[in-house]
Order: C-alpha cells, then structure tokens, then sequence
C-alpha cells in the first residue's frame, strides 16, 4: 500500500562560495555554477494513513509493551527513570557515531572536564528531559527549545532557530553535487513544520505508528543545520508521552533503533518514496527490543542494591542508604548534588560518601578546578551493558528482504539560488 505522498524534487543553482573574486579559469576548474536537486517534501497533516493489517496489529502491540513497561516499573522504579533517560540519550548519540562511556557522560553532566562526546550526549539528555517537559504541547516552539538546549554550547549552529540555509548528506563539504540527500530549501521549512506539527495532533492515527511517521518527516525537512537526527528522537520521546504511551519513564528506543542502522537509514529513504512500512516496522522492533532491554538494565540495577544491602555496614537510619538511592539513579555525584538531594549542607555528605569509599562500594577521583567526584562502578558497568547490548547488530539475514518499489519523480524546476551548507555526513538520519 503506498497511498502517502513521495517527495518531490526541484532544482537550485549552487555557485562556489567567493565567485565573483574568481578568474573565470579558476572558476571553471571548481566546477563553475551548476544545478543540484533539493527535496520537495509532501504535506502530511491530511494525508491517509494506509499500512497493512500485520503491521498495524504488531505496531499496536509494541505500543502496548512499551506502555505495559512504564506502568509496571515506572512506579515502583522511578527513580531509575534518569538512568534510562540518560541511556536513551547516550543510544540515541551513538546512531550518530557519538559514543563515550556511562562514567564520562555522568561525570559531563556535573561539569567535569572531559571527551567532547560525552559533553554532547549530556547535552543530549538534557534535550529528551525538555521533551518530556514540553510532551503537553507539540508546538513548534516546543521544537526549537529541544533544538536550543540540544545545541547550547554550539552557537555556529543557531541553537533552537530554524535554518536559513541548504543543508545535505554526502562525502563533499564543498557543495552539494552528488550529495545522498539535500533537505528542502530552507525558505520551506516554518510551513512544512507546522504541517508536521498538524499530523502529530492527528488521534485516529495508533500511537506507534503516528510516532514513527513524525519522526520520518521530521528528517526529511531537516530544519536545522545539525542535530536534526537527535532533536527528531527527542520529538519521537514526547510524542509517546503526548499520546500516554508512556508516563513515567523515557522507555529508549533509539537504543532499538541501533540494532540495524542500515535499516534505519534505508527505513526513511523508502518513507521519502511513499512507502512507509519500512520506518513503522522499525520502530515496533526498535520498542519491543527497548522494552527487553531496558527491563534487563532495571534487573541489573536491583541486583546492584541488593548486594549493597548485603555488603554495607550503617545503621538502617544512617544517611549512607539514602545516598545509595541516589547514586542508584545518578552513578556519578559531587557532594553538593547529594547535599541538594538531601536537603544538608554539602560539609555534612562528606562524611557519608567517605564511610561509602571506605566501605569499597563508591570510588573517589578529584576533577581538575572543579572537586572530587564519586561513582559506583557497579552501576556504570550495568549502564554499559545496556549501551553494549542495544549496540549488538542483528545479522543480515534476520531481516527479510522487501523488494523496493520503482522511485518515479516528477520533471525537475527551476529556483533563485541560495547559500550552502553541507551537514556532516552520518549525522542528522
């Protein structure tokens, strides 16, 4: 069934940047002006929503799951809900070859000097937090604040503003010729944004599937320079918290979505031809594998406190135990974030988390010109292990083959020129 609107195309003008200071030689030799294709992307806020009935049943039940999860666990265990945020965001990055270590991207989110990667799957986590805080409005102003506070420490990029320039996907940074993909002229993005908000208000639409389908048109508009494929994800998490899929927890799909990258990337260049089976059963595999997941991680977890509860020597009142709660959620912490959790004066945690490093269950490690850190590695291996195993690629062969429809695109129109950018290649899908 490909009732849903294929992308068109149209052409632009692209002239190599200073031209005009050029010899006309030298001009020539870089290839001189020529023509490239943009997408045109479809409107959707109307458009039918036509997918066969298996995959609409399988769809329905992974929503069901991933509710399922957040209503069994989200109470009982809200305070891991941080640890899967944090999880989904640090999956999330790793689609987009940004990966760092649970113990460096905790020890960012503190303020710790260290790799630029997990500084920005910190920042990332941040962004799924403004998700589930904005989750009561799909707006596009909701949009541009992920957007802001994913991309807060890179200004060049416009934080939170929507591009005024041409972005692509391809191995050259000097123009867009040949590019895998081009995003829409930027002149069209404010209206194709709001159409996409119009589709995600849609309540006949099942949840999963509606989900999925935002999140395709949201990369095929691409409306910012970078971090398009990290704010689409964060929108993907408000939309489930929108619709009641989920409540308590950001359940991590984007950790799904990294068994079979491939299929993901191939999964929205079939949605661009009108074919949208392909992202919405990669998103109920993405959930279903997210669920198994994250519920092995939450085990791990509870396996983690129970041998403290074995190996710690407090009375059952000592403020040691309430620190182990934190710690349980937040493996890496300072003295003023437990002072702030327990509402004492930071010179009065120093003594819990000293008696917790002399008990062997928290190690200790001084911050150049910030302080001294303390984590528990048993808790950060389990982190790891959820990253590892969302990581594990599917083998080739467990998905099956589907044959890809006959991509037929109307005849190609001229526009004005405008400016380039080329958005680095991997990033934004």
């Amino acid at each position: 069934m490909t009732s849903w609107p294929a992308v068109t195309v149209e052409t632009m003008l692209w002239e190599p940047e200073d031209v005009q200071q050029m010899g006309p030689g030298l001009s020539a030799y870089l290839g001189g002006s020529r023509n490239y294709v943009a997408t045109v992307p479809a409107t959707i806020a109307g458009a039918a929503v036509a997918l066969p009935g298996v995959v609409l049943a399988a769809a329905e039940d992974a929503a069901r799951e991933l509710s399922r999860f957040d209503a069994e666990l989200g109470h009982r265990v809200a305070a891991f809900g941080p640890v899967l945020l944090r999880s989904e965001a640090s999956a999330s990055s790793q689609i987009e070859q940004l990966t760092a270590s649970a113990r460096a991207i905790f020890t960012a989110e503190l303020g710790g000097r260290g790799a630029r990667n997990a500084t920005l799957i910190a920042a990332n986590t941040a962004s799924l937090q403004s998700a589930i805080e904005t989750a009561d409005a799909i707006t596009p102003a909701a949009i541009r604040q992920m957007h802001a506070i994913l991309m807060v420490d890179q200004p060049r990029h416009t934080p939170g503003e929507w591009r005024a320039e041409a972005v692509w996907i391809g191995t050259s940074s000097q123009s867009p010729i040949g590019a895998d993909y081009v995003a829409p002229r930027w002149e069209r993005v404010p209206e194709l944004v709001d159409d996409l908000v119009a589709f995600s208000s849609r309540v006949e639409v099942p949840s999963l599937v509606l989900t999925a389908l935002a999140h395709a048109q949201f990369e095929t508009i691409h409306p910012f320079t970078d971090g398009n494929g990290r704010t689409g994800r964060a929108l993907a998490q408000a939309i489930l918290r929108h619709r009641a899929v989920t409540r308590n927890v950001a359940v991590p799909v984007s950790a799904g979505l990294l068994a079979d990258i491939q299929g993901y990337h191939e999964a929205l260049t079939a949605y661009r031809s009108g074919d949208l089976e392909p992202i919405v059963a990669r998103f109920t595999e993405a959930s279903v594998r997210a669920v198994v997941n994250a519920r092995q991680l939450v085990a791990d977890i509870d396996q983690v406190r129970a041998g403290w509860q074995e190996r710690v020597r407090a009375r059952s009142d000592s403020g040691v135990w309430r620190v182990l709660d934190i710690v349980a959620r937040t493996p890496v912490v300072d003295a003023p974030l437990i002072a702030r959790e327990l509402g004492i004066r930071p010179q009065n945690a120093y003594p819990l988390l000293r008696d917790l490093t002399e008990q062997g269950v928290l190690n200790s490690k001084a911050e150049y010109q910030v302080g001294t850190f303390w984590r528990s590695d048993e808790i950060l291996k389990a982190v790891d292990g959820f990253a590892a195993r969302a990581g594990r690629r599917q083998p080739a062969q467990s998905r099956p083959e589907r044959p890809s429809p006959p991509r037929k695109l109307p005849p190609l129109r001229s526009t004005k020129p405008q400016p380039t950018r080329r958005e680095p290649p991997g990033l934004g899908f």
